[in-house]
């Protein structure tokens, strides 16, 4: 080839690559939060106030966008993730969001935390068509109430679901069981309490007295007494963190030796280690929970790939952070299914695109998840996760039983 046509051949794929840099540009002008170099997300935390054990959530989530930017990004855009605390205020996660979409133009909203949190937000992002996506709640109606907010969806097993999981075993292994109940007076408190009594069906009455408190109680104490003197012999403790450590502690400070059902939001290896410094160890053994992500404190996964991906980012990202936390591993779980999404939706990313690829979405593996549960979404099946293992803690550790569960069984 001549130097005159080796030239020709240069500029002209030159003159390409200028081109596709500019209409990429271009593009990403016409989309808020979407840049040829980033990708700003928004996202809400409670880093204080009465649910701040769920932080490392959020920090685990901003570690896992960390090392995915630096190995390149998502089509070579960096992920900026703005995580905000609203100190589990509803009112002030509204204010943040309306910041984020109204001046801050972010691309979307991610994993925002907290059922009452999440609610607030919910009709002003649809409303304006700013996805919000993978929150951090397992309420039903995230993924029941597509039609009317197609916008939004959750990412772990719905609280009905884990309820119904909770139930079925229940009448399997103590069908006379008699039953009291401890749950948060809110949409997540009702929907956990909903299940239960759902899958007891004709034997809901086993459950013999339930007790509510709110977010601002000083604590449970009063319920769980109310809960003791009600007979049961069987209690489940639907709380956050605060209140769970509470109630596990109250019981064991009562001599009160209940069956003890723990929702999976509230047991994490750190919550139970406090339950135990705090009440001892008759506070925890024997509870049973359920799990649907590894559990980085036990040793069974030590040599699992997915693990020790885990504990990489965490010794670079967050070093001296607990890493036998579940809940840095949860945001970092969530944060590979935004990962995910966002490299499926394409490199022209728009937010319909966006909301396509989760749709459309059939994740297996995600290496933080449970093996053989796929995370999935069509566009009439808005629950990503459906299935969950029992586990039952004893002597400082979880240890899962039964194998996964489906809820729809």
């Amino acid at each position: 080839m001549s130097n005159r046509k080796r030239g020709f051949v240069a500029a002209a794929a030159a003159l390409t690559v200028a081109i596709s840099t500019l209409a990429l540009a271009l593009a990403a002008q016409d989309v808020p939060g979407v840049t040829p170099t980033e990708i700003l997300l928004g996202g809400t935390h409670p880093y204080s106030g009465p649910a701040a054990a769920y932080a490392p959530i959020g920090k685990g989530a901003l570690a896992y966008f960390a090392y995915v930017n630096d190995h390149g990004g998502v089509y070579g855009r960096k992920i900026v993730y703005e995580d905000k605390d609203d100190g589990y205020n509803p009112a002030q996660t509204l204010q943040i969001v309306r910041q984020f979409v109204e001046q801050d133009h972010v691309f979307a909203i991610f994993d925002s935390l907290g059922t009452p949190s999440n609610v607030a937000i919910r009709q002003y992002l649809n409303d304006n068509h700013v996805p919000q996506l993978f929150v951090a709640t397992g309420a039903t109606t995230f993924g029941a109430d597509y039609k009317k907010y197609p916008y939004t969806i959750g990412w772990q097993p719905n609280y009905h679901d884990e309820a119904t999981i909770f139930g079925k075993y229940l009448l399997s292994t103590r069908p006379g069981a008699k039953v009291g109940v401890l749950y948060q007076n809110d949409d997540y408190g009702e929907d956990l309490l909903g299940g239960l009594t759902s899958s007891l069906g004709q034997k809901s009455n086993m459950i013999l007295k339930t007790a509510s408190y709110e977010v601002t109680d000083p604590d449970v104490t009063s319920q769980i007494e109310s809960l003791k003197a009600s007979g049961a012999d069987t209690v489940f403790i639907f709380a956050t963190p605060k209140f769970a450590i509470q109630a596990l502690v109250t019981i064991s400070k009562l001599s009160w030796k209940p069956l003890v059902f723990l929702n999976s939001v509230s047991a994490s290896q750190t919550i139970m280690r406090i339950a135990t410094k705090v009440g001892g160890p008759a506070a925890t053994n024997g509870v049973i929970s359920a799990v649907y992500v590894k559990d980085p404190s036990d040793p069974l996964w030590a040599k699992d790939d997915g693990m020790k991906l885990y504990q990489q980012i965490m010794a670079k990202y967050l070093p001296g952070a607990d890493a036998s936390d579940v809940n840095y591993l949860y945001g970092m779980g969530v944060a590979y299914t935004m990962v995910d999404v966002l490299k499926k939706a394409g490199k022209d990313l728009t937010r319909a695109r966006l909301m396509q690829a989760v749709l459309h979405l059939h994740e297996s593996p995600n290496p933080f998840v449970l093996p053989g549960i796929v995370v999935s979404v069509t566009p009439t099946d808005r629950f990503p996760m459906r299935e969950e293992e029992l586990m039952r803690y004893d002597a400082g550790s979880w240890n899962p039983f039964g194998g996964l569960i489906s809820s729809r069984y």
